[in-house]
């Protein structure tokens, strides 16, 4: 299993190119599910979600090819998609467990063939996260739903109906798969309480592209008039603003100064916000973003994460381990997910000062130095959090159970040796 070595203390200096945002892509390539003609993606992100995402698509019959690319002198990728007929609506456990987001097969195979079979992710305790929302929004567009040995079991007669839904709560995969569910629906579905995020607003101009008729975007009430058929399109898959947020705090945290080429400010208001606040300089220009904190002292600041356009919890960690080096104190509460401070205690065997407060909030105070130590990555942004923790660090770093950065980081290692960082990727076969 691959670790990350740092050797912290470095200034980080130079610019970096943000892939294609990993959140846009995967329901993306789920709505290539409802057509029988051919979707294509370009400016898709090397990572292994994606692979996840593309092996239970051929295993549903999805004829899948891979083409090397240029955006802008950067390699990238382009994939087509498509799936003439499904030769399996069973989306198994094997599959499903290595990421949640498999659950985007839902809509779409529903909608089309009016059948699917989805193995509940794995740790999914339903009532507890969102995965209730999306079926209660099926029963109300006429599918019929049980849950049996461990599987999501859905049927319509004919097609889904249009229905009124209210989210009880803004949830960008409910608000995905529902959307994906509606455009094939008979009859007008109306979601409230629709989630916002930049991701949601890809989904929909590549649904519209394919024949969608779907008003509403960037507001939290959409609106989709149900069609008989979608048809092909090619679509660009925006910039990862949370990866173009943990590379700004990269910058902050080193007191660096780093140029995010390919970097969407638009989609990053609450973030830059806080980063100004502290003292950054953050200067927004039509493609990229520089984050200049050289020579700053930086100042403490309160956060809580809320549903976009609030500060996206996918930067919580991030931050948390910035606000280390900051003057003062920061209360860092978390709204959005439960668990979502597993990199407190690593970070504090690296020296860092931090109280969690019940499971919601963490107050975190400055230390003058951390110190390298061999710490285990828990997900995917905590991850990132321990490199951040490591580029400061006096000593070597050494952050295992990295394939949680694989999953929503292209070529990070490269990137950031690029910009100045003694960094190196360590390879089982190396020891």
């Amino acid at each position: 299993m691959d670790k990350i070595k740092i050797i912290g203390g470095k200034q980080l200096n130079g610019k970096i190119y943000i892939s294609g945002a990993k959140n846009a892509a995967l329901p993306l390539i789920c709505a290539s599910l409802l057509t029988p003609d051919t979707v294509t993606l370009t400016n898709m992100p090397m990572l292994s979600d994606i692979k996840s995402l593309n092996a239970l698509l051929t295993l549903l019959g999805t004829q899948i090819d891979e083409f090397d690319d240029f955006l802008d002198g950067h390699p990238t990728k382009t994939y087509s998609y498509r799936t003439q007929e499904a030769t399996s609506l069973i989306a198994p456990y094997d599959y499903v467990r290595k990421m949640r987001a498999s659950y985007y097969v839902l809509g779409p195979l529903l909608a089309r063939y009016g059948h699917v079979e989805l193995s509940l992710p794995g740790g999914c305790a339903i009532g507890a996260r969102p995965m209730d929302i999306h079926l209660a929004a099926l029963e109300q567009m006429g599918a019929k739903i049980e849950i049996r040995n461990g599987y999501v079991i859905a049927d319509i007669d004919g097609r889904l109906k249009g229905a009124d839904i209210i989210f009880k709560v803004a949830s960008v995969g409910a608000t995905c798969n529902i959307l994906m569910a509606a455009v094939l629906a008979e009859g007008v579905t109306k979601i409230q309480n629709a989630a916002k995020e930049p991701e949601i607003g890809d989904l929909i101009d590549l649904l519209n592209d394919m024949g969608a008729k779907i008003s509403g975007r960037d507001t939290s009430i959409l609106t989709i008039e149900g069609v008989e058929t979608l048809h092909g399109a090619t679509h660009k898959v925006i910039p990862d603003r949370i990866e173009a947020g943990s590379y700004a705090v990269a910058a902050a945290i080193t007191r660096g100064c780093i140029e995010l080429i390919n970097a969407q400010a638009s989609t990053l208001q609450c973030p830059i916000n806080i980063l100004r606040q502290m003292g950054v300089d953050v200067t927004e220009t039509e493609n990229s973003l520089i984050v200049d904190a050289r020579g700053k002292t930086l100042v403490g600041q309160d956060i809580m994460t809320d549903f976009y356009p609030g500060f996206p919890t996918d930067l919580q960690a991030q931050f948390l381990a910035l606000m280390l080096t900051a003057e003062g104190a920061s209360l860092i509460t978390e709204t959005i997910w439960e668990n979502r401070f597993m990199h407190v205690p690593e970070l504090m065997r690296m020296g860092a000062n931090i109280n969690i407060h019940g499971h919601a909030s963490a107050i975190v105070r400055h230390v003058d130095k951390l110190y390298g130590a061999p710490v285990m990555a828990t997900d995917l942004r905590a991850s990132f959090a321990l490199i951040l923790a490591g580029l400061i660090a006096e000593g070597e770093t050494i952050v295992n159970r990295v394939y949680h950065l694989y999953r929503g980081y292209e070529k990070l290692a490269e990137k950031l040796a690029a910009v100045g960082a003694d960094i190196e990727v360590i390879h089982e076969s190396d020891e």
